[in-house]
């Protein structure tokens, strides 16, 4: 899964990525240059069920910007610094969304023709 966010990863100001489930569950996180503990000790389950109904959000605190997407998994947030570029932020998210609908949907075929011992 990794690959899929190479590209916004890669981008200027970007700090990271996580992917949470609908019900708050982490399922994926990768951060490129802030340190993992700052985000990962939080209880995330109370933000994420508060964004029901939300299809898309830009969160701007001092220091810090969350962009945030809907998904058919659940919710994208990208971390980035207040200066990053959001337009294309927002077009790489555009671009990965059609991807990561692909990479679960292949998921789930994949447990459906799986051989049991």
């Amino acid at each position: 899964m990794k690959k899929l966010f190479n590209d916004i990863l890669s981008m200027k100001d970007v700090k990271g990525v996580m992917l949470f489930s609908f019900e708050g569950e982490l399922l994926f996180r990768d951060f490129s240059s802030l340190p993992s503990t700052f985000l990962e000790n939080r209880d995330w389950t109370p933000f994420i069920k508060a964004l029901i109904g939300v299809q898309e959000a830009d969160l701007v605190f001092e220091t810090l910007r969350f962009y945030i997407r809907k998904t058919t998994t659940g919710y994208l947030m990208v971390l980035m610094d207040i200066l990053a570029p959001i337009a294309m932020v927002r077009l790489n998210c555009d671009i990965l969304l059609p991807s990561l609908k692909q990479e679960n949907t292949a998921k789930g075929l994949r447990n459906l023709f799986k051989r049991k011992k």
